[in-house]
């Protein structure tokens, strides 16, 4: 029943009638001659820092080696599995990866990952599933028994099950013929490029997550006390605007003294105001027609109302206080780091992070430069300079957009000046750099009308409509509607261009990234002729969004990617002792390295971050940003 399955273990017997046993040795001298091998672990638990890998299954369709890591060492196996002519199939690698590196101290290359190409085939489609069980449902007709995999959380000493042993080997078996299966879909779908791209990138974000990031623990709880601080204060300041207001009568509390607790700290009010019903009831005295108070509905009344603009910021830096106090530090791990976790492709093609969300870590470098190298080490962390706005403007070959870059001009400030004309010519002031040189300027008019026109600018990267336009500028429906028109008819060949866009979306039911790699988003919803049923206008409405957004956000994405890429390999053949690959959030890569080779390292860096650029913007007008930092920065 289970010939073709080898057990590898030095301290436990088991019945060789059953499942027959080998060695290392043999296990090595059958797989270092094969093309294609598929890899899995089983572990004690998800924290490869602190639980171990317990088991090591490798091999092919003929034969499957499963060795007990607990007793034997896989390092034998380091030549086979770091040799990059070797395929190694994964599902889901950044885990196995971590766990490989940790206890055995290999670096995997030549990754297939079964996980990852699945998304990359149905990149869009709603509630697929990318579990190995599902794909092993859909392409194999098999029903996996997961309650096996929950049996070794926790497994010390204790002998291995034949039922486990079994389950481990399959897996590997299912990998080969789940790769089998998705190759000519790649090639059906022209996405052998995107594979390729992702099964690369994959190692560079397991090295990411591996090597994660130290901490100020000192200077994130003085940041996380005064936060507590400020979110208290703005609570005070809520509580004042309610006293203030003869309207609200009926929310104020007697006047009552307390020893124990400052004067400045007793509440005044008994509105609570995390809690949503009480906070809509409150404000409907202000705005009977408010519904909820969602921060999008409540943004329009902002400068309607003192009261409603507080509470606001009130949540905003109450949310700060949460998200970024000492309660952060549970994501801090075994080895004093913290470890991001990616998730390497969204709709998109972009990339998000969870515990922590190191991408969604304010921009505020208060927050950044608690994240800190080791002693005698830098940061050196490069971004491109407004990639959206370069691929825009490459893909609609729009000459003013072109022209600005090309000429280093500040890209907003021409905009807004072509879009306004005589009102932004009659706005600057006599020193006025733009009008000089066409730099940003410090004029107070033209700043007001520069920041409506970059809203726009970003704002097409993200499928932005009149909308959210005028709740992000605070303008009405009909001046955002009138401010768009204007933008298009000052640069029709972006309207054509994220028309032409829309229209592909809207009649393919999917969009495409730009060339080379020409990642393919579905729509799910989308069937053919929707568009002529009224019942679903919306949802086309919500494909041509997306249409519009997707090639912009992915084409960006796939070049961050190659640059990490590069970026990685570089490290690993000429930098490996002196440099370290730490974080990437959007379209930034940060790196560490030794101090006496910074400088080096950070004109290389730029080098490499422009090259992945030019693979795709051919123009070569996107440029790369690099700076060297005691702590992260943006």
């Amino acid at each position: 029943m289970y010939r073709n399955i080898r057990f590898v273990t030095r301290s436990q017997n088991i019945d060789s009638d059953i499942i027959p046993t080998s060695t290392i040795e043999e296990c090595v001298e059958y797989c270092k001659d094969k093309l294609v091998l598929g890899v899995d672990t089983e572990t004690e638990g998800l924290d490869f820092t602190c639980k171990k890998m317990i088991m090591f299954q490798i091999g092919d369709l003929e034969r499957q080696f499963v060795i007990d890591t607990r007793f034997v060492s896989i390092k034998p196996l380091k030549e086979i599995l770091e040799s990059k002519q070797i395929i190694k199939i994964f599902h889901n690698a950044k885990f196995d990866y971590k766990f490989i590196k940790m206890w055995a101290g290999i670096e995997t290359r030549g990754v297939y990952d079964t996980f990852l190409v699945e998304k990359i085939l149905n990149c869009g489609k709603d509630n697929y599933g990318f579990s190995l069980s599902k794909l092993c449902e859909r392409y194999l007709n098999v029903e996996l028994d997961k309650t096996v995999q929950t049996q070794f959380l926790g497994l010390t000493g204790q002998p291995f099950s034949v039922k486990q042993i079994a389950y481990g080997a399959k897996d590997v078996e299912y990998l080969l013929q789940l790769r089998e299966k998705q190759i000519p879909q790649l090639g059906i779908l022209e996405l052998e490029q995107v594979a390729d791209l992702e099964n690369r990138a994959v190692i560079v974000f397991s090295e990411i997550e591996y090597e994660g990031l130290m901490i100020d623990r000192d200077a994130w709880e003085e940041l996380a006390k005064d936060n507590m601080q400020i979110a208290k204060q703005a609570e005070l300041d809520l509580d004042d605007f309610v006293l203030n207001d003869q309207r609200l009568e009926h929310y104020k509390l007697p006047i009552q003294s307390d020893m124990f607790i400052p004067a400045e700290e007793l509440r005044k009010t008994h509105i609570n105001w995390n809690s949503p019903s009480q906070t809509l009831e409150l404000f409907r005295n202000l705005e009977s027609s408010l519904e909820d108070v969602n921060g999008k509905k409540l943004s329009k009344f902002r400068r309607k109302h003192d009261l409603i603009d507080a509470y606001v910021t009130y949540k905003e830096k109450s949310k700060l206080a949460n998200a970024y106090g000492t309660g952060f530090f549970k994501f801090v791990s075994c080895d004093g780091k913290v470890h991001t976790n990616f998730q390497q492709i969204l709709d998109t093609g972009r990339v998000s992070s969870s515990s922590p969300n190191m991408q969604q870590i304010p921009s505020d470098n208060k927050y950044r430069n608690c994240f800190i190298a080791p002693q005698g080490w830098k940061f050196v962390s490069s971004d491109y300079s407004s990639q959206e706005l370069n691929v825009i403007a490459y893909g609609s070959q729009d000459p003013v957009f072109l022209s600005a870059l090309e000429n280093n001009q500040d890209l907003h400030s021409v905009c807004a000046d072509l879009v306004f004309g005589e009102e932004w010519t009659n706005a600057a002031d006599d020193d006025c750099a733009y009008m000089e040189s066409k730099k940003k300027c410090n004029c107070k008019k033209h700043k007001q009308l520069r920041t409506h026109v970059k809203t726009i600018n970003f704002g097409l990267a993200y499928g932005m409509g009149p909308h959210k336009l005028a709740d992000t500028l605070n303008i009405s429906i009909d001046e955002a509607k009138e401010l768009i028109e204007q933008y298009f008819q000052a640069f029709p060949s972006i309207k054509s261009f994220l028309e032409s866009l829309g229209d592909f979306g809207k009649t393919k039911g999917y969009i495409r990234t730009f060339r080379p790699f020409k990642r393919r988003r579905w729509f799910s919803n989308w069937y053919p002729k929707m568009y002529n049923n009224k019942s679903a206008m919306m949802e086309l409405g919500s494909i041509e969004r997306a249409s519009k957004n997707t090639p912009i956000q992915g084409s960006s994405a796939d070049m961050t990617k190659l640059a990490l890429i590069k970026v990685f390999e570089e490290i690993k053949t000429n930098w490996v002792d002196d440099v370290k690959i730490v974080m990437t959030v959007h379209d930034q890569i940060d790196t560490i390295c030794k101090e006496e080779v910074a400088e080096q390292w950070k004109v290389k860096m730029t080098e490499l971050m422009e090259s992945a650029a030019k693979l795709i913007i051919k123009n070569g007008l996107l440029k790369a940003d690099t700076n060297i930092s005691n702590t992260w920065e943006k």
